[in-house]
């Protein structure tokens, strides 16, 4: 299954955001990804529709499980080419934001290939 990053994004940015909070809302969305307020609540609804997230008469947000899986899987891409390019040597800063682009373009066997490499040195 393959889906837009930006929806990779904002389910990453859910999850995230439902590791520190105790509810997600739409407003949540908007001070963690910078963006408007309606094109959140735009791309939301476009997410709450496909399926990847359920929203409730409260306005929290939570993932489906198909949601979760996605943004599971793209946290686990992002932590780990993060990681891998700070032991090659790269700041912090520029590894996370380089990482952010990385994970949305590697396929599932480079991914995997480079995974297992690093964890067998490592």
């Amino acid at each position: 299954m393959k889906i837009q990053e930006s929806a990779e994004d904002y389910l990453e940015a859910i999850l995230h955001l439902s590791k520190k909070l105790e509810f997600v809302r739409s407003i949540d969305v908007v001070h963690h990804l910078g963006f408007s307020k309606p094109s959140v609540s735009v791309y939301l609804k476009n997410l709450r529709v496909n399926g990847y997230i359920n929203v409730d008469s409260d306005g929290h947000i939570t993932l489906t499980d198909s949601g979760m899986e996605i943004a599971s899987r793209i946290d686990e891409r992002h932590e780990m080419l993060a990681q891998i390019l700070m032991k090659l040597g790269v700041s912090k800063e520029v590894a996370y934001e380089d990482a952010c682009g990385m994970e949305h373009h590697i396929s599932d066997e480079s991914f995997d290939a480079i995974k297992a490499y690093f964890e067998k040195i490592s």
